[in-house]
């Protein structure tokens, strides 16, 4: 079978991304893109900003495609971790621009270094721990999570019975809790 004639994997696109194929980009999007602004839309709860997080976000994965390393994250949800985080900048950006203060009053410093350093440290044990479990644990958690979608969602998308879907995240997210605890991880 030719390679032309074969639907690629995500992987591939995001390879073929990385060469500036336009055309890759164009079926990453027609892949993702409805999941990426149901993400994107369930954080900002604004259909504008979910379409400005998206395009941003698929700017991002253009310019930095050759970054990606599928040993450590599928596709889907190495793409829809943009999205995620271009959706809470904006949430945070919408935020600071609602409650800047008057001219004139003191203005509040941003978070101090340990703090920074704290949430990253949370962050690197929780994505150490997801990667820790089993595949068919940490994809729907990931899914769940990164786009958003409910257990009868997750069953459609990885056609699986929706019983496997919960009993795999059941198990996964307990499995997740103790590897979190083994690590010295507390909740804020």
């Amino acid at each position: 079978m030719s390679r032309k004639a074969r639907r690629r994997t995500d992987e591939e696109l995001v390879e073929a991304v990385a060469g500036a194929d336009e055309d890759a980009l164009g079926e990453l999007y027609d892949r993702f893109g409805k999941v990426a602004y149901g993400l994107a839309y369930k954080i900002l709860q604004d259909a504008s900003l979910a379409e400005d997080a998206v395009q941003e976000a698929f700017l991002q994965i253009w310019r930095g495609a050759g970054s990606y390393r599928p040993e450590r994250a599928k596709a889907s949800t190495w793409l829809l971790t943009f999205v995620h985080r271009r959706a809470v900048d904006l949430v945070r950006r919408e935020q600071k621009r609602r409650t800047s203060p008057i001219v004139g009053e003191p203005q509040s410093s941003d978070p101090g270094a340990d703090e920074t350093a704290i949430t990253r440290s949370r962050r690197e044990i929780v994505q150490d721990a997801l990667r820790r479990l089993p595949a068919e644990q940490r994809e729907p958690i990931e899914l769940a999570y990164y786009a958003g979608l409910t257990q009868t969602e997750l069953a459609e998308r990885l056609n699986q019975p929706l019983g496997t879907i919960k009993s795999r995240m059941f198990s996964g997210l307990q499995r997740l809790r103790a590897l979190l605890a083994e690590a010295g991880y507390e909740s804020a």
